[in-house]
Formats: structure tokens, sequence, C-alpha cells
């Protein structure tokens, strides 16, 4: 039982160890290119960016969607604060907060907190990777050369792909996954959430916004953080429920 428990206490470090590997042996790989190879056909890729309806429905709508249930949570936490100081108001429960009427206010907040801090970390690696994307390279008929992380970071190169942020906003609703509330759905979630993200993923592959390394990292470190503040939201006590 010891074991079991100190297992789940360090379940964030080693997912942390999983996303470091997987960025040292992904990125810059062959596995990458050839990836990217099935979406570049005859010197063009699958789509254009920007290209209607597919930036609306894989990039704008759910970006909006995420946003929309960002301040959702926001004002449940805000109403149920006024409700608690205002005991004699009508109950507007059934109206308002009903698809999440079952979970703590904790909950919400660490839900809140993860769906921001993911895409934020991503974003803030981002500027500091200077890796370039796919359609940028001379690879694909661009006109930057293929670099690895470290000699990327050296030139400071005019890239900003690495990490996918755009993936990362979908699979920060891992944080449903680590829900103590929810938790004897947590698989069904997290293969819900994995479709969503990589679907945004690979939807920025398809005109070479991102190679596949870079929406793996992303998958694995918003894992990582979801992990990490569950565990400093609800402790092992609730992690290991079963």
């Amino acid at each position: 039982m010891a074991s079991a428990k100190n297992s789940t206490d360090w379940m964030w470090l080693k997912l942390l160890c999983l996303t470091i590997i997987a960025a040292l042996t992904f990125e810059h790989s062959q596995f990458d290119v050839r990836i990217s190879e099935l979406f570049y056909t005859n010197g063009h890729w699958l789509l254009e960016k920007d290209a209607q309806p597919y930036a609306f429905v894989f990039y704008d709508f759910p970006k909006l969607l995420l946003i929309l249930f960002g301040v959702y949570l926001i004002t449940v936490l805000i109403w149920r604060y006024w409700q608690s100081r205002h005991s004699n108001t009508v109950d507007a429960q059934a109206f308002f907060i009903r698809p999440i009427a079952a979970l703590s206010s904790r909950e919400i907040a660490y839900l809140l907190i993860t769906i921001i801090i993911v895409p934020t970390v991503v974003a803030t690696l981002k500027s500091f990777t200077y890796v370039s994307c796919p359609n940028t390279l001379s690879l694909f008929n661009g006109h930057l050369p293929y670099l690895n992380l470290w000699q990327d970071m050296i030139a400071m190169t005019p890239g900003k792909c690495f990490p996918a942020a755009h993936a990362s906003a979908g699979f920060s609703l891992y944080g449903l996954a680590f829900l103590p509330t929810l938790q004897k759905h947590r698989y069904k979630i997290f293969v819900v959430v994995t479709v969503l993200g990589w679907t945004m993923g690979l939807y920025k592959m398809s005109f070479g916004d991102h190679f596949f390394s870079h929406t793996l990292v992303s998958m694995l470190l918003a894992w990582t953080i979801a992990c990490g503040l569950a565990m400093f939201f609800f402790g092992r006590t609730n992690m290991n429920k079963e």
C-alpha cells in the first residue's frame, strides 16, 4: 500500500521525465520528417493555412469553446461565493450550475487553473526554444535549415513552434481526468481529451505548422502539469481512490 502511494506521489515526476525523453528522442528526428512528408506532396501541404471551413472547425471553434469554458468556471466560482455570502438568495443551480453541480469549488478551481497554466507554460516554452515550423524549413521548400533543439536555441532562429500551443489547449482538459468526483470516468475522459488534442494538433501539422514531436511533447507536458496540480490540490488520498 505504501509503495503504491509513493508511486502515485511521484507520478508527475515520471511524466516529466517521459516528456523530456520524448523531446530529446523525437524532436529533430527522421520520424518527425517522415510523418510531415505524409502531409506534404508535390510541393504543397495538405491544407492551406487559414483555409475555411477547416480553420473555423479545427482552430477558431475549439479555441472559443475552451475560452467560454474557462469563463463559465470563473462565473460558477463567483456565483458560489456570492451564494455563500447571501444564503437567502434564490438557488439557480438547476439553471446555471447543473453540468458541474457535483464538483466541489476546489475541483472547479483546480480545473480552471489547469486550463490556464498548461497553454501558458507551453506558450512560454515556445518563446525560448526557437524551433522552426516545418513549413519554414528548406526540407519543405522553406528558407531555414533543419536544426536540432540546442542548435535552434544557440542560433535563436526566428521560430516559435515547439511545443505545440494550439493542441495544448485541448490537452489541458486532462484536468478533468484527475477530478476525484469524476474518477470512475478517468479513462474515458483521457481517451476523449487525447482525441481532441491530437485532432487540433493534426490540423496544424496538415499545413506544416508543427512536427509530430511538437504535439507529442505538448500532450505529455499537459499530462504532467495536470497530474502535478492534482497532487497539490487533492493530495495522494484522493489520487489513490478507485
